[in-house]
């Protein structure tokens, strides 16, 4: 019987962390959602999202003291990543977020980034300069993360709509061109 070389099976865990997210377990599979006719209707030339739920109460202070949450956020697209400064697919986001952010900013699209570092602000400060992260960054807790129903595995990321409803939920890392289609068939 032949075996599997060592290095082999350690590269084949890393390449499904890569693309599941960053957890040791794997993450419960979110149910099927049902369309509502809104998305429906949404128009043949955008993608109809489905209406997952209306997105809770949250409020969180970004990394400069300033609130940042669903009220301050009213009227916004708003993509609401869980992530943390030690998860590569977290990391792998970022450039694609940030030129999100800056290219649909002024149509009313804000990127949270919520941190689940458990090393602290100052770790995630220093993240930011480093890799240049041009959108709200904040320190998650355990009342938002109960809010969202929990998190198995990270990146989660939320897409909001303008009227406050969840309309996706993906967990693991999504190329930024799909991403985008998403986030353009809401603005």
């Amino acid at each position: 019987m032949k075996t599997t070389p060592r290095f082999a099976l350690i590269g084949l865990t890393a390449l499904a962390f890569g693309f599941a997210g960053c957890s040791p377990r794997k993450p419960d599979t979110p149910p099927v959602p049902k369309v509502t006719a809104d998305a429906a209707q949404s128009g043949a030339s955008k993608m109809a999202l489905p209406v997952i739920g209306p997105v809770p109460a949250w409020s969180l202070k970004d990394l400069n003291g300033e609130p940042v949450g669903s009220e301050q956020l009213k009227g916004k697209v708003v993509v609401l990543d869980f992530w943390a400064t030690w998860c590569p697919p977290c990391i792998k986001e970022i450039p694609g977020y940030t030129e999100l952010a800056q290219k649909y900013g002024p149509d009313g699209l804000v990127i949270v980034g919520v941190s689940l570092d458990q090393a602290g602000p100052d770790a995630v400060k220093t993240f930011r300069e480093r890799f240049k992260v041009n959108y709200p960054l904040a320190m998650g807790d355990e009342t938002i993360v109960a809010a969202f129903g929990g998190i198995e595995a990270i990146p989660t990321t939320f897409l909001i709509d303008r009227e406050g409803r969840i309309r996706d939920r993906k967990v693991g890392l999504e190329p930024t061109d799909s991403y985008e289609k998403k986030i353009q068939s809401l603005l």
